[in-house]
């Protein structure tokens, strides 16, 4: 009989816990306010995307911004982050479990606003989309267009499934969910269709979130002389960068029923960087300035990036100007935000948190722990193999033409292109359609580079009889935003000219998507200068500790750490380092293989430093 009573009583325990853990809030907009538990609140929330942050450094950074003195924090969903592939969908291994991300920010008292698109922009490898969605011909992206839609069915489906029981109807952190993204923009850019075929899309989107259970209040978000093309009747629409309070209370009164509540959805304490130019600085002061205003106001805000972590692998996008043809960005989000790209509290961050005590009601905590840091003095790369004899190991696709990436079936990293000459020719070689850097080498050698950034597309060439052209081709990232975000494809998408001849018939493709960290053990070693190689080593640690490799003495490439992709670097700058954070090393021994394509100088060691360089652009390409 005890016994039946305890478990009884443990049961009754069990169950008054869970409800008390799934006790329900109330989040609302109405009367001109935000209502939380029918109470209004200001919302001073901070972006920071899961996707660019170990997941084991998740609670640190949630930690730093609740200490910084915000209340909630904002996230995209990056929907190629977790459609990895037609058919293949990831929420749950290492930086893509969502649901955990969000529960974190729960625990740490963090309101979450999510942003699930399905556009997403935020200088990620287009914008969000999965590459393959080219694939479809009868597709058209981003707009009212059948094929499109029904893909972005699946992934708002998809993607409810795993964050629509988080929302605070149902207890969890996530208080608005926005509709779409800077769609006004787009609109503003794409004047070649409809505004009534554009308002058709963007409701679809609206009513696909709706009717997969996102029932919490929705937002969007664009410059505030964008509403037009982008609000959606009955939706709060929010200013992206308005620093001006008038302005900010015009455009929303405008297009919500002449009330607020007025927020800046993105708030810019820094801005996004692009390879081969200056790194982005915003002062402090300038900052401080502008959020004290907000505060003084009663106005809502995003700081957008409070901390932006690292486009690791081939996450990061680009964008493009009337002077470059592409500006990949570079592999560092720091964005100059308040949190550095490590993680530490910057004087940005110190000015934000001094003015949140003033003003806010509720505790402002204190700043977590910095993450030990480290320098390895050096590190021996004991082994070097040619990258073009991995034609050795590689079956080629062939064709009359060259083939696209997506062609390929292959969405990131490199294509090799080659092709044997069985007559000399010499002249002007041309590739218009080149996606979006070449190596280019005859015989072997290097002969010279093109690059869709510079707008370099040609230069002289000498093929003797029986000789062998390869051109190497990487994809630095696809466009994520405006209006060329539709014409995206990558690798060599036009003919080759030679002479203003097109080369067709034997070229043979080798596929070198370096999705992981490349096995080269089968291959003689050979280190040529001016041919891209892989160095490989390994080195020992007694601590470990967040470091930074310094790669200011090498030309360009990727590199692996403990098979983590660390993202690109490039000898152009401004970013003259590679973030590795230390949960991705171990005490013991550790595997370092970089990807060199240029080899102007080869190298037998890498060292790291405990201070990132973001702002040394270079002459060099």
């Amino acid at each position: 009989m005890k016994l039946i009573y305890r478990t009884f009583l443990l049961f009754f325990i069990l169950i008054s816990f869970n409800a008390s853990a799934q006790k329900r809030h109330t989040f609302e907009i109405k009367d001109g306010s935000f209502l939380y538990d029918s109470k209004p609140i200001q919302i001073h929330s901070g972006e920071m995307h899961y996707a660019r942050i170990p997941k084991e450094y998740w609670r640190h950074r949630l930690k730093m911004l609740k200490a910084m003195g915000l209340n909630a924090v904002a996230t995209y969903v990056f929907w190629n982050y977790h459609n990895t592939a037609p058919g293949v969908w990831d929420f749950k291994t290492g930086n893509r479990n969502l649901s955990e991300y969000i529960k974190t920010a729960a625990e740490e008292g963090l309101f979450v606003i999510l942003r699930p698109g399905p556009y997403a922009c935020a200088e990620w490898e287009f914008g969000g989309y999965p590459w393959w969605l080219q694939k479809n011909r009868d597709l058209v992206i981003r707009a009212n267009n059948q094929p499109f839609l029904d893909s972005c069915k699946v992934y708002i489906t998809k993607l409810a499934e795993q964050v629509k029981n988080l929302q605070v109807s149902n207890g969890g952190p996530v208080i608005m969910v926005q509709a779409e993204n800077e769609f006004g923009s787009y609109v503003s850019q794409r004047k070649d269709i409809p505004l009534e075929e554009h308002r058709k899309y963007n409701k679809a989107i609206f009513e696909m979130l709706k009717n997969a259970g996102f029932n919490v209040p929705f937002f969007t978000s664009d410059g505030s002389w964008l509403f037009d093309g982008g609000a959606i009747p009955g939706v709060l629409p929010t200013a992206n960068g308005e620093n001006n309070i008038e302005n900010l209370k015009k455009a929303v009164d405008k297009y919500h029923g002449g009330m607020g509540p007025y927020m800046v959805a993105e708030f810019y304490p820094g801005w996004l960087d692009h390879w081969a130019e200056p790194f982005n600085r915003v002062p402090a002061a300038n900052i401080a300035k502008q959020t004290e205003k907000y505060l003084q106001n009663g106005i809502s805000f995003n700081v957008y990036m409070a901390h932006g972590g690292t486009n690791f692998g081939f996450t990061s996008g680009a964008n493009y100007n009337e002077e470059h043809d592409i500006q990949p960005d570079i592999t560092s989000y720091d964005y100059d935000a308040p949190v550095s790209e490590a993680g530490w509290a910057t004087e940005k961050y110190m000015a934000i948190r001094d003015l949140m005590k003033k003003y806010v009601k509720y505790p402002v905590p204190a700043i977590p722990g910095k993450i030990n840091v480290i320098e390895i003095p050096e590190i021996k790369l004991k082994r070097a193999v040619d990258v073009l004899d991995l034609k050795k190991t590689i079956t080629p696709v062939g064709g009359d033409k060259p083939l696209s990436f997506e062609e390929l079936n292959q969405g990131s990293g490199y294509v090799l292109y080659s092709r044997r000459f069985n007559q000399p020719v010499n002249g002007k070689l041309q590739i218009k359609g080149l996606r979006d850097y070449a190596g280019v080498y005859v015989n072997g050698k290097r002969v010279g580079e093109l690059n869709r950034v510079q707008n370099k597309y040609e230069l002289d060439i000498t093929i003797p009889f029986n000789g062998i052209l390869d051109i190497l081709v990487e994809n630095m990232g696809r466009i994520n935003y405006g209006e060329q975000i539709i014409h995206n494809t990558k690798g060599i998408i036009s003919d080759v000219m030679i002479n203003d001849f097109a080369i067709t018939g034997s070229w043979q493709m080798y596929k070198m998507p370096f999705d992981a960290q490349p096995q080269t053990g089968k291959l003689q070693e050979k280190n040529i200068e001016g041919r891209p190689v892989l160095y490989s080593g390994s080195f020992e640690l007694s601590e470990t500790g967040d470091t930074f490799l310094d790669m200011s003495s090498w030309g360009k490439g990727i590199v692996f750490v403990n098979g983590h992709n660390l993202g690109r670097f490039w000898n152009v700058g401004p970013q003259q380092t590679l973030y590795v954070p230390g949960c991705w090393l171990a005490k013991g021994k550790n595997e370092i293989v970089i990807f060199e394509q240029l080899n102007q100088t080869p190298h037998n060691t890498v060292r790291s430093v405990k201070q990132p360089v973001l702002d040394s652009l270079s002459g060099s390409n």
